[in-house]
């Protein structure tokens, strides 16, 4: 009977515990915070300008007067405690008084330093990226996956990635590893004089040589071939590390390899050749060929962010990146943000960010190439060039999100300016807004 009674208390004991680890094991269940605690939305837009005087589209000449306009809806939706869905979904408008100069004889007195009416003198860009993300348990490992799609006028590309975070030694420590691929297919777009010259055209018998006076070389006999493959894929690897190194300071490093295949040249901009005679029709220049440049780009990027949080009205966030690649150009960026909380729901963004390059190996200026040379670009993208661009820019924060509209409230809204110059003739300015909503 003793013994009975022994073994009874036993397995009450045993189921005693039983019951209280799986109610530990709930209770850990239910209160596990979630990665993210409500539907977010986010609206993003922009305005931008630039101009100057060396289009690579009229060979390093000419107007780079373009405006674009940039709407960005991005909602993000805890599915459950771990996994998050976000969406952005985008579109920008641009009219550009250089691309309009890829078809420079739409009007009267054809220019490249004025803009014509042709139909690449405005597009419509758009944009749809759906990403998936995984945090575990203890939120110290994360995985993500994304697919996107983006189309232009003359561009189309799918991409598809994911990436992975690793955080140990109390969160203070994070390394991550992600990987890109990105599919592209130009429908190429030639200047207008070029193409009586591709497969199956009529030369200076079209109608654009025969109603037109060529001024100058009136023999104009250009290089022009068209591209036979039209794609272009890339494909990228990059390492994160992020440590904590004192309760008021932050650091993290960064290395990226890009791998580009396929057509890298833009097939509408024109190269002008030293040592071929010129040809005109009015007041623009024909094209002595189009962009050419390897079908392989290999790049890396090597950069470092440093964090200080100096008191609770001033930060230092401080950032620097080193580029190069297998065209000769070589790269660095510094820059430096100061924000300034100025109450508990506004703070100050002033900024300053450097950048100086190196000039591709295929870089010429116009007419600076060589009809004999197998590569040649005038596109001042590739240029050396030092530029400068200074920001400033205010937020509001509101956590309690006491703003409504409809079932959103407004959880915060920014605003910023950059001022962007480089010691070319290029000058740049964009003024950028965004809204956070969160759902009630």
């Amino acid at each position: 009977m003793r013994d009975l009674k022994k073994l009874i208390l036993v397995v009450c004991v045993f189921a005693f515990a039983k019951t209280y680890s799986q109610t530990a094991q709930d209770s850990t269940k239910v209160y596990k915070k979630r990665v993210l605690e409500t539907t977010e939305v986010d609206f993003l837009t922009s305005y931008y300008s630039q101009d100057g005087d060396n289009a690579a589209v009229s060979g390093g000449i000419g107007t780079e007067e373009l405006t674009d306009v940039t709407g960005t809806f991005v909602v993000s939706i805890p599915l459950n405690d771990d996994d998050v869905l976000t969406i952005d979904a985008g579109v920008s408008a641009y009219t550009s008084a250089s691309s309009s100069n890829v078809g420079p004889f739409d009007t009267e007195n054809a220019d490249p330093f004025q803009a014509s009416s042709g139909a690449s003198s405005s597009d419509l860009w758009a944009n749809l990226t759906g990403s998936y993300s995984h945090s575990s348990d203890d939120r110290n490992d994360i995985w993500s996956a994304k697919l996107s799609i983006s189309s232009e006028y003359d561009y189309f590309s799918v991409g598809f990635g994911g990436s992975y975070t690793k955080l140990f030694n109390e969160k203070n420590t994070e390394v991550s590893v992600s990987g890109n691929v990105y599919i592209d297919t130009w429908n190429a777009i030639y200047p207008t004089e070029l193409r009586p010259f591709g497969e199956g055209g009529d030369g200076l018998n079209n109608r654009l040589f025969t109603q037109n006076t060529i001024a100058g070389n009136a023999n104009y006999n250009p290089i022009f071939t068209e591209f036979v493959d039209e794609d272009r894929n890339s494909y990228s690897l990059g390492f994160g590390f992020s440590q904590i190194l004192h309760k008021n300071v932050q650091g993290s490093l960064a290395l990226d390899f890009v791998q580009q295949n396929g057509l890298l040249s833009t097939p509408f901009q024109r190269v002008y050749f030293g040592d071929v005679a010129d040809s005109f029709i009015e007041n623009f220049q024909l094209a002595d060929a189009i962009e050419r440049l390897p079908d392989s780009r290999f790049k890396v990027v090597a950069g470092g962010r440093l964090n200080w949080f100096l008191n609770e009205t001033f930060n230092v966030r401080t950032f620097y990146r080193y580029y190069f690649d297998n065209w000769g150009i070589n790269s660095h960026t510094a820059s430096i943000e100061i924000p300034i909380k100025i109450t508990d729901k506004f703070t100050l963004y002033p900024s300053y960010r450097f950048y100086n390059q190196t000039a591709a190996d295929y870089f010429r200026p116009y007419e600076g190439a060589l009809s004999t040379d197998e590569f040649y670009t005038s596109d001042y993208d590739l240029s050396e060039y030092s530029a400068n661009q200074f920001g400033f820019g205010v937020s509001y924060t509101d956590i309690f999100a006491k703003a409504h509209i409809w079932k959103l409230g407004l959880k915060s809204i920014d605003l910023k300016f950059y001022q962007y110059d480089r010691d070319t003739t290029f000058s740049s300015s964009i003024i950028t807004a965004g809204f956070k909503f969160v759902m009630d």
